[in-house]
């Protein structure tokens, strides 16, 4: 297991103390606090899992006596619980950090063993568990924007085409509850006509497959695409840029990926999330038992519309009518979301 360890130096008194669900910060003798940061895959070439692991040692930084340890969960979905209940039943840490829809069972599976450990996990949805928060992000207002953006520019294209793809790495609950018919709610709101070619890697790694699924896409009719599919996602990449195809992304900003090629970002700010909840754990505020949802209107959900490369590869029309739907799931107007 591939560990990585951060120290922050310890120069003075740390307020805030293990557990922390009381409002308000606590005082007292001098203390580590050290907060376990799981992996749910590897950190090289995974953005999110990166901006993950920044937010949570920004936060640290501003604390001392915080130490925080990188721990790679690998892979292999089926080792995560081991991987978890090892970190959790060497009592090392204070605080354990995660991120992935499937983390809070795994946690809630490993609280029933050792129900004095805490969990903060983002992008992920529990409650009534004294010992775990979450925060989920809204991937239906996320995926609604990116069928949208698809949509606009399959339009444009003027094919008659009404018809967009998405290739996922595998398919979970979020994928086939939430991403999947909010992208496709989202193209439908420019065209009723609009459907979605879906197809899945098998893994998150597999660049060659997944270039293979967006060659078939394009030669169906889907000329833009949007890749959930991590490291599998280089290869639909790839296929779009040399069949002409255009792309959107997904969780991060991609466009400056190929320029030109990537037609849309809609991207979570998940380093703002962890850097603000650890921020909260600190202080003591953050509310164990309890599970919320952030979007648009919070400012963890959001389109990338300034990008220069995003500026030269889509008209001002499109944009002008993209930026007017963000807006509306800004300001509540248009509420989305289950």
């Amino acid at each position: 297991m591939k560990k990585v360890l951060i120290l922050i130096t310890l120069t003075a008194l740390l307020f805030g103390c293990r557990g922390g669900n009381s409002g308000g910060s606590k005082t007292g003798p001098a203390k580590t606090v050290s907060i376990g940061i799981f992996i749910p895959g590897v950190m090289s070439g995974s953005p999110l899992y990166e901006m993950l692991a920044l937010g949570v040692q920004r936060a640290a930084a501003e604390n001392t006596g915080v130490e925080t340890t990188i721990i790679e969960g690998g892979y292999n979905q089926a080792e995560w619980e081991s991987r978890v209940t090892s970190m959790a039943a060497s009592g090392d840490y204070d605080l354990i950090v995660s991120s992935n829809p499937s983390l809070p069972a795994i946690a809630s599976e490993v609280s029933a063993k050792f129900p004095k450990q805490h969990f903060l996990l983002l992008d992920g949805e529990l409650s009534g568990n004294p010992a775990i928060y979450t925060m989920r992000y809204n991937q239906w207002e996320q995926a609604y924007m990116a069928g949208h953006i698809a949509a606009l520019v399959t339009k444009a294209a003027g094919q008659g085409q009404t018809r967009i793809g998405l290739v996922a790495a595998q398919e979970y609950p979020a994928m086939n509850d939430i991403i999947l018919p909010g992208y496709r709610e989202g193209a439908q709101a420019v065209d009723p006509a609009f459907t979605v070619d879906f197809r899945v890697v098998g893994n998150w790694f597999d660049a060659e497959r997944g270039a293979q699924l967006a060659e078939e896409m394009i030669r169906n009719g889907a000329p833009v695409i949007l890749p959930i599919a991590g490291g599998a996602g280089a290869g639909v990449l790839q296929a779009a840029s040399e069949a002409g195809a255009k792309v959107v992304w997904f969780d991060i900003n991609g466009y400056d990926l190929h320029p030109g090629t990537v037609v849309g970002s809609a991207v979570l700010h998940q380093n703002r999330a962890a850097y603000e909840q650890t921020k909260r754990y600190l202080e003591g505020r953050l509310p164990f038992g309890s599970a919320e949802m952030v979007g648009v209107a919070d400012g963890y959900v959001d389109f990338i519309e300034d990008d220069p490369h995003y500026i030269a590869a889509v008209s001002g029309e499109l944009r002008e009518k993209q930026t007017l739907l963000v807006e509306q799931i800004r300001s509540g107007v248009l509420v989305l979301g289950k």
